[in-house]
């Protein structure tokens, strides 16, 4: 796409900019008769003014914050990231910390870049601990400039490989933050080039290295691998590293036995987000004819966690008393995404067809049980994650500079307005969705953040065109047309190619774990035995009946 000023983007494949800039185009296009204007649009980069100049010599270490407050910060950080990512070694940082304020006089290459590191962790700090953040500028940027102004060049970085790792991954990671996703995902990639060219996706020798340097190794290189995964996904580009090149073992944390498996499902949830982008996306970002079966085997895959996770990560929503972890609130964001990530090409293509004719849209849905159960599980995962983030709001846990809140919220909004489209006799049910999704977006714009701002009114102005698309009643679509018939019966029907098949008039089968348009609905999580239970009921005429869809409607 095109901004305003002139510069083209590529927003990828299966990325979460690509699927709402779809929406909005198409949308746009169907209510205005025209192309969206890029002015309606934001882009990569531009809502947080770093203040950068080039020529600006890096801030001297006297700017630097008293211990008391410094040590605060760095607490901060390790609250906010420490259980789910490696962004320092505590004792090497912290013995850095101590040395630094006893003589801060004294200064070599090893102090030099620990100062790099410093700063980014401060501007951590700074991020998470400024409530409400004013201003066009994101909190903490002016210790992240003096950082990045301070950063060597790859060959100086080299010296400590290690460290410059953890230093990378902090810079994508704040950048990520902030919208500056393009110049995130690159730095993330300098982070794994460095982390393979010294080793770290082997099975290093803990005989060799000892203990301590080893677990390090293992935590610096899980920590690049999924952020890796997650910022190329949500690039909507290609996994640069493949699974079976990657041989380390998972980190332990001593004393920690609930960290360790957290981070453990951490990474196993990278590794189904690549799998997804891989099996269900094409090259060119169109949907083929064995979509569906690919969207079977990721969902397949993807239900060998669900249990585990349920067990190990329960959440209590309606528990207003005990409250919920916010590391298990982040691991389901994070599989409720998965499940949107695999599903939401589906709703895509039905929404399109909505476009054409609702009583098509209709007729088709009513049709097959299969493909409803597919888009419910969609909508479900989407209805789950605002009920996780409302809890996360209630308690005060809500992230408001990290992004994998904001992230979970804006996949899940988009396709809470575009349901009630393809069902307008539940629009009453999803405006109650819709109002709780802008209710957390408020509490995120309140904070100052800007992103969600932004993201909210692109939203707004999503759900104002969808609205004003005609919702009137639709025929009555009881008996459906002979071209649509049930897709089970074309796969074991001995009809000739392209003979007609007879309606199949039986009620829709509902999908297990509640109904999708009950206005009580909570969100409740399916277990792996019913999302397995919805894969095995997918076959080859599934497949064949949404390719037949697809090319009578253009898709």
């Amino acid at each position: 796409m095109t901004s305003e000023s002139g510069r083209i983007y590529y927003l990828g494949t299966s990325s979460n900019w690509s699927f709402t800039r779809r929406l909005l185009s198409v949308t746009y296009e169907h209510v205005h008769k025209r192309p969206i204007p890029p002015t309606a649009l934001l882009f990569d980069g531009e809502t947080y003014d770093l203040g950068w100049q080039s020529d600006r010599a890096a801030t001297s270490a006297a700017a630097l914050p008293t211990i008391d407050y410094a040590t605060h910060l760095v607490n901060t950080v390790r609250f906010h990231c420490g259980q789910v990512f490696h962004l320092f070694d505590e004792d090497v940082f912290m013995g850095h910390l101590r040395d630094h304020y006893a003589d801060s006089m004294q200064r070599c290459p090893a102090r030099d870049l620990w100062l790099v590191h410093f700063q980014l962790i401060l501007a951590f700090g700074k991020a998470f601990a400024t409530k409400p953040r004013h201003g066009s500028r994101p909190p903490g940027v002016g210790f992240f400039v003096n950082a990045l102004h301070s950063l060597p060049n790859m060959t100086v970085l080299w010296r400590d490989p290690v460290q410059a790792i953890e230093i990378l991954c902090c810079v994508g990671l704040y950048l990520h933050c902030i919208d500056y996703r393009s110049s995130a995902y690159n730095y993330i990639g300098q982070a794994v080039r460095m982390a393979m060219s010294q080793g770290l996706h082997t099975d290093v020798p803990i005989e060799q290295l000892g203990e301590a340097i080893v677990q390090r190794y293992r935590k610096v290189w899980w920590t690049v691998y999924v952020l890796d995964r997650e910022m190329t996904s949500l690039m909507g580009l290609p996994q640069s590293v493949r699974d079976e090149d990657v041989h380390t073992q998972l980190p332990t944390f001593q004393g920690d036995p609930f960290r360790t498996v957290a981070f453990i499902m951490r990474t196993k949830l990278s590794h189904f987000i690549a799998s997804i982008d891989r099996a269900v996306y094409r090259p060119d970002g169109r949907l083929d004819n064995n979509f569906l079966m690919r969207t079977k085997d990721a969902l397949a895959g993807l239900a060998g966690l669900t249990d585990e996770l349920h067990e190990r990560f329960p959440l209590l929503l309606d528990n207003d008393e005990s409250g919920i972890s916010r590391l298990s609130a982040h691991l389901h964001l994070l599989y409720n995404q998965c499940i949107v990530l695999a599903t939401r090409p589906l709703l895509f293509c039905f929404f399109q067809i909505r476009l054409e004719s609702l009583g098509s849209c209709l007729d088709l849905l009513n049709t097959s049980s299969t493909v409803r159960s597919v888009l419910q599980m969609c909508l479900d995962s989407s209805q789950h994650v605002v009920s996780i983030l409302e809890c996360l709001q209630h308690q005060g846990l809500l992230e408001t500079f990290l992004s994998f809140d904001l992230e979970a919220l804006f996949i899940s909004t988009t396709n809470i307005l575009v349901a009630p489209t393809l069902y307008p006799d539940s629009a009453a049910s999803w405006a109650q969705w819709r109002h709780k999704a802008h209710m957390v977006y408020d509490e995120l714009s309140r904070s100052g953040n800007l992103i969600a701002q932004a993201e909210q009114s692109e939203l707004e102005r999503l759900g104002g065109m969808l609205d004003s698309i005609d919702s009137s009643p639709a025929r009555n679509v009881s008996n459906p047309p002979p071209n649509h018939a049930e897709p089970s019966s074309i796969a074991h029907s001995e009809a000739a190619p392209g003979e007609l098949h007879p309606p199949l008039t039986m009620p829709p089968t509902p999908f297990p774990g509640g109904s999708l348009f009950d206005e009580n609905y909570f969100g409740t999580e399916l277990s792996a035995a019913q999302i397995m239970d919805m894969v095995n009921s997918i076959d080859s005429g599934h497949t064949q009946w949404v390719s037949q869809a697809m090319v009578e409607h253009g898709i």
